[in-house]
């Protein structure tokens, strides 16, 4: 009898949902093979995850500059005079959160 290259077992269980999907996406990549699939991703597929935390700063700092924008629009058509100062700040503060993300997303795409 001829010795097996593969000669351990792993399995698994799953609910009836997580086999639709998985044969789902199994058919969306062209496999017909269900062990043949689950073995290449296993192997060769990957998970992303992805920190959002400076995609909620950056959210925050726009709230903050549009706080900022309608209390000054108050003003100004109150015939009082605005200070731009604070919402520059902040805009920059948006650039640098902003270039945080670009350099993130391009980190996790370089990783692809």
């Amino acid at each position: 009898m001829q010795k097996l290259k593969r000669n351990i077992n792993i399995g698994f269980r799953v609910n009836q949902q997580e086999q639709d999907l998985i044969r789902s996406r199994m058919s969306q990549c062209g496999f017909r093979n269900m062990r043949a699939y689950l073995l290449k991703m296993a192997l060769n597929g990957y998970v992303i995850n992805v920190d959002l935390t400076d995609v909620r700063e950056c959210s925050r700092l726009l709230r903050i500059i549009s706080n900022n924008l309608n209390q000054i629009a108050k003003r100004v058509n109150e015939g009082g005079s605005a200070n731009l100062a604070d919402i520059q700040f902040k805009l920059d503060e948006v650039r640098e959160q902003q270039g945080h993300i670009l350099n993130g997303i391009t980190k996790v795409l370089r990783e692809v």
